[in-house]
């Protein structure tokens, strides 16, 4: 079998990202169910859709590629911007609302394709998109900040849990917003969400 050599290899990974990235723009602009091989190859400006067949072996397959790429974008975009060290817990989680109105602002394709995969993507593998593990990885570092300002002193007394998913809730729902409200002042909204969690936890 003959080894692919180090510029294949490398135009290879460029036209899956190719791929993919069309995928994540068809999606969102047009929604989860236009996103068809034909539809992908005219947004990728590929003549055939054999093309994305040689690169992905099903839609499944090309979709969770679509997921391990936005989560990437994610952890890319996210690591170090709420991060710390804060002077304290309020400060901490108004970093971690405004990093992920932030995100939403500079990569709104990615979080719309994203959105619209986890609602209505069901693979005949039966892989999940999104389930018990990703909503801890979601809440978890949030219940954190709430706890450890809880534990100092700072914030007053409330269930961290039902906080936390009331905070990421808001957050979630941000590419919703921006499906009816196109316009939608990101800078403001993560103003009001600020001041209305530092009301709600404030000691």
């Amino acid at each position: 079998m003959q080894v692919p050599s180090e510029q294949q290899t490398v135009t290879n990974r460029a036209r899956r990202e190719q791929i993919v990235s069309a995928t994540i723009e068809v999606i969102a602009s047009e929604g989860y169910r236009a996103a068809t091989f034909h539809a992908i190859a005219l947004r990728a400006g590929i003549k055939s859709t054999r093309t994305i067949s040689y690169h992905f072996a099903g839609r499944d397959e090309l979709i969770e590629a679509v997921v391990d790429s936005v989560l990437a974008t994610v952890r890319s975009f996210m690591s170090g911007r709420s991060a710390g060290p804060f002077d304290s817990a309020g400060d901490a989680l108004e970093s971690a609302i405004r990093a992920t109105v932030a995100l939403n602002s500079a990569h709104g394709s990615s979080m719309q394709a994203l959105m619209s995969i986890f609602l209505e993507h069901h693979p005949e593998g039966g892989w999940a998109s999104y389930g018990p593990a990703e909503e801890s990885a979601a809440m978890s570092p949030i219940q954190q900040i709430l706890t450890d300002g809880q534990n100092a002193g700072e914030f007053t007394e409330f269930d961290t849990s039902i906080m936390a998913a009331t905070i990421q809730r808001s957050l979630d729902g941000i590419a919703f917003l921006l499906r009816t409200h196109p316009d939608l002042d990101l800078e403001h909204y993560a103003d009001e969400l600020v001041a209305t969690f530092r009301r709600a936890t404030k000691g």
